[in-house]
């Protein structure tokens, strides 16, 4: 079987297959789309390989209650396709947290994943659920960048 995206409709079909009704987000059907030497970058770390990437998704999913995400958008330039969405999270002693984000992959000329971009807000969308705090983060955040 040829692992190749050919358009935003399939890479999103596979995209909120990775996030099942239980909860726990299984990413073993995306995996073989992307390519070996792929380039994943967020907020909060670079990452180079799809093995390395794959040991991310599992801390992930071994780190949250429950991860779910609901894809809102999608456009596609080329080899390149953005995903909006909202990702809802749920760790042991918090509420659910929802954060909202894009995802630009680029395709290499193979059809594989090559590399991925995340964009997302992860403090600010967990504190607002955070009661008291929420507030006193934005706040803050208004006073000294707003």
């Amino acid at each position: 079987m040829e692992y190749t995206i050919a358009s935003k409709e399939q890479l999103r079909d596979l995209w909120t297959k990775t996030y099942n009704t239980e909860g726990k987000p299984d990413w073993s059907h995306i995996l073989p789309y992307y390519a070996d030497d792929l380039l994943f970058r967020d907020s909060v770390q670079e990452i180079r390989g799809k093995a390395e990437f794959a040991a991310m998704t599992e801390r992930l999913a071994r780190r949250s209650g429950t991860l779910k995400m609901a894809v809102v958008n999608t456009a596609q330039d080329g080899r390149v396709i953005f995903l909006e969405w909202i990702m809802t999270l749920s760790f042991k002693k918090y509420p659910d947290s929802s954060i909202y984000g894009s995802s630009r992959v680029t395709l290499g000329e193979s059809g594989k994943i090559i590399e991925q971009r995340d964009y997302y807000d992860l403090w600010g969308d967990i504190f607002d659920n955070i009661p008291r705090f929420g507030p006193a983060y934005r706040k803050f955040m208004r006073r000294k960048f707003g």
